[in-house]
């Protein structure tokens, strides 16, 4: 997803930023780290985690989902979402269409597409490098006609450098990393066989 849904595993377009804006890792671990799992002992009121996970306001959701599918574990698709958030980024900064492809709804992914196709015609190139995800909480969570979405909120550090075709820096810095609060909305129809999660949507926070 996120962990295991990973396979969904954006930015600078979709946060509504552009240039050298910080933006995912490469694909190898499909975002979607295991499907997730719950403990059969788990109630679902264990599960549904405190502030450091989730904020207040997305808990009636979370029970929701929890109760829609009783195998859908906050704490792993919080890992999960970690892992696709670095390798969206980071497949976002190296052009990787393929592996956006696989991690994003159609809409993200053709604003991601355009975002890459303005960059090479600027001939410009990323060389960004997310340096630290320093929190990942729930905010939002719903069910609706069968289709789950869970919002969360990325505070990281990101080295963001703009290169022009030559190599050169025209932007950003190799020493400073700026700080970024992004909200990644991640979707799955429950009933669908794929235990991965793609990103659908994103903000910034």
């Amino acid at each position: 997803m996120v962990a295991a849904f990973l396979a969904m595993r954006l930015y600078a377009v979709l946060g509504k930023r552009t240039g050298h804006e910080p933006l995912p890792r490469t694909a190898e671990e499909r975002i979607g780290t295991p499907p997730l799992a719950r403990p059969v002992e788990a109630a679902p009121e264990a599960r549904v985690l405190g502030p450091k996970h989730v904020e207040s306001g997305a808990e009636g959701g979370l029970r929701a989902l929890i109760a829609a599918d009783p195998t859908f574990d906050v704490a792993q698709f919080i890992e999960g979402a970690k892992s696709a958030y670095r390798m969206i980024l980071e497949a976002f900064w190296k052009g990787d269409e393929s592996t956006l492809e696989w991690l994003t709804e159609r809409d993200v992914r053709e604003a991601f597409s355009q975002a890459i196709a303005e960059r090479n015609a600027a001939g410009h190139v990323l060389d960004n490098r997310l340096v630290s995800i320093e929190r990942a909480v729930v905010t939002e969570a719903s069910v609706e006609g069968g289709v789950a979405r869970v919002a969360v909120r990325f505070d990281a550090d990101i080295a963001a450098i703009t290169r022009d075709a030559d190599g050169n820096m025209i932007a950003g810095s190799l020493s400073d990393a700026v700080e970024t609060h992004d909200v990644w909305t991640f979707l799955r129809v429950l009933k669908s066989s794929d235990p991965n999660w793609k990103l659908a949507d994103t903000d910034e926070a």
